[in-house]
């Protein structure tokens, strides 16, 4: 059976219990989102042929510092970089180090920022250069996905909605949907519950009710959804070694929608792409 409990009223581990967050905490995430999302803004200038995954942890690490903030990955569950920097055929949680972007790349960035005890959680792709059309492809269906994920929350709805969205979608598309990484709640802390699979069934799952605060972020592959760890025990890689790209947003339930916490603030949710007719617009 489900539980769901004011924010408040629940201890700060993830008990399985659903928060449902009111007001001020909804105003605590726009304040740490919107930070978040400036970091990846920022990062559209710097992203380039030659640039090292290290300099881009290190321009995160100095931006989260000067703005009063904290990096949420350093030092989470031993990872001992400020964000994750996945290339081509990462699919997610790849390790900032000292090997230069090259041309033709395409990185996701995952960053999330605690300030003032709330956590906001966002990524992007970012195109290194000229791509080739499949990874621009890719990365467009990737970006459709999350937004038509979006879409899907409605109070009264379940989280299976957002999955199925997702997978029709992504799969009609002649892509695949990674199983093995799921979104999550968030809030007051880095992941809770529910679990926001990217794939399912409508109707299945757990209702979807105002205050409730979540990430969605689908994880799409040009070939077959499988995945391995390597042995540093945090990169996920595809098996057969195509093409992987992720967005990711942080959104809180409203009484008739969702708020989209993560949006860039300048346009930028797709930055080095062609303006995108599914952009959704800055409130």
């Amino acid at each position: 059976m489900t539980v769901y409990l004011e924010a408040e009223a629940n201890p700060l581990r993830n008990t399985g219990s659903i928060r449902l967050y009111d007001a001020e905490a909804f105003e605590g995430m726009r304040r740490v989102s919107r930070l978040s999302a400036t970091v990846l803004d920022q990062l559209a200038d710097i992203v380039k042929p030659g640039v090292t995954t290290n300099e881009i942890d290190r321009f995160v690490f100095e931006f989260t510092r000067d703005n009063g903030a904290l990096p949420a990955q350093l030092n989470y569950r031993g990872y001992t970089k400020n964000v994750c920097t996945s290339i081509n055929h990462v699919v997610c949680h790849g390790i900032p180090n000292d090997k230069p972007l090259r041309e033709g790349d395409i990185v996701n960035i995952d960053v999330t920022l605690i300030l003032d005890g709330y956590y906001g959680d966002t990524s992007r792709m970012y195109p290194v250069g000229p791509i080739k059309r499949a990874a621009e492809r890719l990365c467009e269906i990737t970006y459709r996905s999350l937004l038509i994920g979006i879409d899907a929350v409605k109070p009264g709805g379940h989280v299976g909605d957002i999955g199925a969205a997702i997978q029709a979608y992504a799969e009609g598309e002649r892509c695949s949907v990674v199983r093995d990484f799921c979104g999550h709640g968030i809030g007051r802390l880095f992941h809770d519950a529910p679990n926001i699979l990217h794939y399912g069934r409508r109707g299945e799952g757990v209702e979807i009710r105002p205050g409730m605060i979540f990430t969605i972020e689908p994880m799409i592959n040009l070939g077959r959804p499988h995945v391995k760890v390597l042995a540093d025990g945090w990169t996920a890689v595809t098996r057969d070694r195509s093409l992987s790209a992720q967005y990711e947003h942080t959104v809180g339930v409203t009484e008739t929608g969702c708020e989209v916490f993560t949006l860039s603030r300048n346009g930028q949710d797709m930055p080095g792409f062609p303006p995108s007719a599914w952009a959704p617009a800055v409130a």
